[in-house]
């Protein structure tokens, strides 16, 4: 399995956002240098997340963005989906007779790496920002 910087970063970023969003917007600046991520791939991550309706942008001089709905209601799954991120353990498609490695049949352990990917994906479902809000403690930089 395999979740690329973005799902990753994505997660951080938003975390971050939600520590601050009640006090001011966020600026996608100080994020960037909090979490140490690049600004460039920020504003990427940010314009899909904005586009899901995730977070929403103030402009002005305090702009910035807000959360769109509380930690609460935003699971890992609505952020690694709005970032076109997929957690799969298996290369193959669910629906197809083919099997991961090309050949007719499927892999003598696919279902168990299949049994894997639900257990994962149930995982994020089950986890919000809230949760990791309420797992880390940080103050305003």
């Amino acid at each position: 399995m395999k979740l690329t910087s973005k799902g990753r970063y994505a997660v951080m970023a938003l975390v971050d956002l939600a520590r601050f969003d009640n006090i001011n917007p966020v600026s996608l600046r100080d994020i960037s240098l909090r979490q140490g991520i690049s600004l460039d791939y920020l504003e990427q991550i940010f314009s899909k997340l904005k586009k899901n309706e995730i977070v929403k942008s103030i402009r002005g001089t305090q702009g910035g963005y807000v959360l769109n709905k509380s930690p609460n209601e935003i699971k890992l799954t609505n952020i690694f989906h709005a970032v076109d991120e997929k957690v799969k353990t298996v290369q193959c498609k669910k629906e197809s007779k083919k099997g991961c490695n090309g050949k007719a049949t499927k892999c003598i352990t696919h279902n168990l790496w299949d049994e894997l990917e639900v257990h994962i994906n149930t995982f994020f479902e089950n986890k919000s920002l809230k949760d990791l809000l309420n797992n880390n403690k940080e103050t305003r930089v």
